[in-house]
This record gives C-alpha cells, sequence and structure tokens, in this order.
C-alpha cells in the first residue's frame, strides 16, 4: 500500500476490479465479493471502491466474509445511525463516526492480510471545496478515515472527512463509476460490480434550489452535486462503448431489483445479498470466458 497521502499509483496492471457505491445497495456487491473469497478468486492487479463500494472491497481484501453483511443487517439498521431527530438538531442524519468506531472495536478489519496484498486499492473521493475527484491509496493506517471519507454523503453527514488537511466527501459526488480513471491509468480488463440494473439511467436533480439550499456552506460543492447525473451517465455510455482494446464486463443486478438506497427491511436486504452470491458464480465465469 502507498503512504497516508492523497498521492496515487499513477499506472496500474491490465485487469481492475471497481465497485459502485448506492449505501444499503450495496448488499448485493457484497454478497458477489463474499462468493469471490470462498472461490479464492482474485485475479485482478488493482481494485477501486467508491462509497459502500470500497468499504466492501476493504472486507473482500482483508478476507473478511459476512464482515459486511453484519455491517447492513445490523448496524446499518440501529437507531444510533440513521436519526432524523438528530439531524434536526444539528448534527448528522448519518452517524458515520458511531458506525466506524463500533464495527472497528466489534468487527475489526484484518490490517495483516490488507499489508500482504501489494496491489493498488483505490478509494474514491471527492474534494469538498472543490467537487473534483481523488484517488487515494491509503496505508492501512488511514484507510478507515479515508472508507469514511468516501462514504460521507453531503448533507446526510455535514462537515465530510479531513484527510491530509483537507476534507473530502462522499466519492460517488464527483465519480461514481471511475471507469475512464481506470483506462487511463492502464486498465484494459475490467469488472464492474454494479448497484443498480444495467437500463439504469440518472435522472436530473429534481430539486435544486433546496440543494443549493443544504449546501450553502460549502457553495463549491454545489456544481458537483448538480451535475452528477451527467457524470454517471457518460461512464455508462463508455462502459457501453469503451475504447479498442478495452473489454469491460458489467455485473448487475436484474432488472426488477428495487432496493431502496436507505432500506431497512431485513429480508429485502438478506435476499439482495443472497442475489449477490449467486450472481458471483456467473461473475467468474465471464470473467474466464472474456
Amino acid at each position: 500500500m502507498e503512504k497516508a497521502s492523497m498521492n496515487t499509483v499513477d499506472q496500474v496492471g491490465r485487469t481492475a476490479l471497481i465497485v459502485e457505491g448506492g449505501a444499503m445497495r450495496g448488499v448485493f456487491s457484497c454478497g458477489v465479493l463474499d462468493h469471490f473469497l470462498a472461490e479464492n478468486f482474485s485475479p485482478f492487479d488493482s481494485f477501486w471502491g467508491v462509497s459502500a463500494g470500497a468499504s466492501n472491497l476493504a472486507a473482500y481484501l482483508a478476507k473478511m466474509p459476512k464482515r459486511n453483511l453484519k455491517i447492513y443487517l445490523d448496524y446499518s439498521r440501529r437507531k444510533e445511525f440513521l436519526s432524523l431527530r438528530q439531524y434536526l438538531r444539528g448534527g448528522d442524519f448519518m452517524d458515520l463516526d458511531w458506525m466506524w468506531k463500533i464495527t472497528l472495536e466489534e468487527l475489526g478489519i484484518d490490517k495483516q492480510a490488507l499489508q500482504a496484498d501489494s496491489r493498488p486499492f483505490f478509494m474514491v473521493v471527492t474534494e469538498r471545496n472543490s467537487g473534483k475527484a481523488c484517488y487515494p491509496t491509503p496505508n492501512v493506517e488511514i484507510l478507515a478515515d479515508t472508507m469514511k471519507a468516501s462514504s460521507a454523503l453531503p448533507i446526510l453527514y455535514r462537515h465530510g472527512v479531513e484527510l491530509d488537511g483537507q476534507r473530502y466527501v462522499d466519492g460517488g459526488v464527483a465519480d461514481a463509476l471511475p471507469v475512464a480513471e481506470a483506462i487511463r491509468r492502464g486498465a484494459k480488463k475490467i469488472m464492474l460490480l454494479r448497484s443498480r440494473p444495467q437500463s439504469y439511467r440518472k435522472g436530473a436533480d429534481k430539486h435544486k434550489a433546496l440543494l443549493k439550499y443544504l449546501l450553502r456552506d460549502t457553495p463549491d460543492l454545489i456544481p458537483a452535486m448538480l451535475t452528477r447525473s451527467e457524470r454517471y451517465n457518460q461512464s455508462l455510455e463508455l462502459i457501453a462503448n469503451p475504447p479498442q482494446g478495452v473489454e469491460i464486463i458489467q455485473i448487475c443486478p436484474p432488472e426488477e431489483f428495487k432496493l431502496k438506497r436507505l432500506s431497512q427491511d431485513c429480508r429485502s436486504l438478506e435476499q439482495a445479498y443472497e442475489l449477490g452470491l449467486t450472481t458471483g458464480k456467473a461473475a467468474i465465469t465471464r470473467w474466464q470466458q472474456g
């Protein structure tokens, strides 16, 4: 792993695994990655995670199956994590500080396994004062803080996360599907784990005035927030029409997948995880046939 800084690896190997975020929808990719662990499947030269996808990849690289399933089914559903009352009192609707503290204390993360893997692990974050994407490859000492930054949704988590004197927010704001960046750095065969069905296209924000008001204390973030759908859909166009010599294998939940971003329904989350396990088998086959 690299030094604890915002500098990143400029070139990567030929193969890459990218995992999209999506809050509770990430339980699907959690299932896919747990199947990969069960099959000892890891033929990738680099890893790219966004928001919940970064946390799922961390558990995968730490070789800790079902670690994050416990988070989706238990910790993420506790009243300490999501609280409208707390938000209306000036706190965070999504208490990432509580989440990271309790899960690291009670579940841990295998730092030795992470250190033993020298392949670059990019966690996408967004600079709060510019709206630009950054792709740090943190060492294990700042891994947790970088995961938190990658998941720090503006508005729901008010202040972002400080890394090296700079504040960062959710990576999905600037680059929810970092395929172009992986290609730019040399990836030729990419597996992309999505949290939305393949036909999904992101619609423009319908509440622009409200969004501007809620982000009035971080005005430099407003343009990036208002143009998220454009960048997302541009990434989908690239995925559908990659450059010559580049192969992208999309692994998506089925079209009927309707899990909500902040779903609290345990049965729905369990079903999405099981769907991920089943899909993981097909994903391995597609990769090996590609």
